[in-house]
Formats: C-alpha cells, structure tokens, sequence
C-alpha cells in the first residue's frame, strides 16, 4: 500500500499550517500579558492619581515650602491625563511623579504638625499601600515585556513580529540617581 502524494501534501500544509497558527498565537499572547499587565498598573495609577489632590490639599497647609514640589506633581498628573502620550513617555512621567511623592513623603519629617494630622497620615498610609502595589504590578509588567520583546526577536516568531509590525516595548526602569542613597539631610536645605 502506498501513500499517495495529495495526502502527503495534504499533511504537510496541516503541519505547516499548525506552526503557523501556533507561532501567530504566541505572539499574540505575549502582546496581549504586556497589555493586561500595562492595564493593571492603569488601574492602580487611577487610584493614585485620585489620591493625589487630597494630599496635596492636606499637605499645602503646611508645607508652602514644599510649594515647588507639589506644583510638578499636579503638572505632571495632568500632563499624563489629559495628553496621548506615548507609552515609553508615560513610563518616564509615572517615575517622575513616584519620586516627586517620595520627596513629599520624606519632608514631612521638616513639619511635625503635618505628621500629627490624621487625614494626611491616613492619605499617606494610602499612598505607601499603592506605591507598593505598583511596584509590584511594575515587577509584573517587566516581566511580560521581558517575555514579548523575547517573542519579537526570536526566530521564527520574529518574521511574524515584523509582518504585523510589532515593535520591542520599554520596561520601567530606575534611573541612576535612584540607585544612590538618598542623602535625607540635603532634602531639607
């Protein structure tokens, strides 16, 4: 009994068809666990961003030298919603706006009745629990930028990658400066 050549064929395109469709679809996924991760930390940027006046409003009693500070964190927070920026854009003004909220974090320090009132150490006590969910949905999403960007460079799903023009994504990243330790005393002058 021989095989004939059309059942031959026949299995090769399925064969090929079904490497096709498997590569396409790791693609997709990979595209898709960066877009969900990217939403996650959306949600808790949301939850931040809403936190954000009523810290401000607490902490501008007090801290009129602070003044500065609390201006580019309402500057950058409205830039980021009411703008179409690029994702690696938004990236950079998130980190920007993370460490403005710590500089306010750790000159309350300076001001002993803004540490006493109850509203902002609960609004702080909110921001810290945010902050660090962030950190952690940033975390998750390095981790599915690291996965795609591997998707999209890799042969063969790298010819699929460029057919339907996917391009590498951008991680959050710590500048250098963060990486040094934070001299407290030069906050203050």
């Amino acid at each position: 009994m021989s095989i004939s050549p059309a059942l031959v064929l026949f299995t090769f395109w399925l064969i090929t068809a079904f490497i096709f469709a498997n590569l396409y679809n790791k693609l997709i996924k990979s595209k898709n666990q960066v877009d969900y991760a990217f939403s996650t930390i959306d949600v808790l940027l949301q939850k931040r961003w809403d936190l954000i006046p009523n810290l401000v409003a607490v902490a501008e009693k007090y801290m009129e030298f602070e003044q500065k500070t609390l201006t580019d964190i309402i500057k950058l927070r409205t830039k980021v919603i009411s703008e179409r920026v690029s994702e690696s854009t938004r990236v950079t003004i998130e980190d920007q706006i993370s460490r403005n909220l710590d500089h306010i974090i750790i000159a309350v320090e300076a001001y002993p009745e803004l540490k006493t009132n109850e509203h902002f150490i609960q609004l702080q006590y909110s921001l810290t629990e945010i902050e660090e969910q962030i950190s952690a949905a940033r975390r998750f999403y390095n981790s599915a930028v690291t996965e795609y960007n591997n998707v999209v460079e890799m042969f063969p799903t790298n010819l699929f990658a460029s057919w339907m023009n996917y391009q590498l994504k951008v991680q959050f990243q710590i500048l250098p400066q963060e990486k040094q330790t934070v001299n407290v005393r030069n906050l203050f002058n």
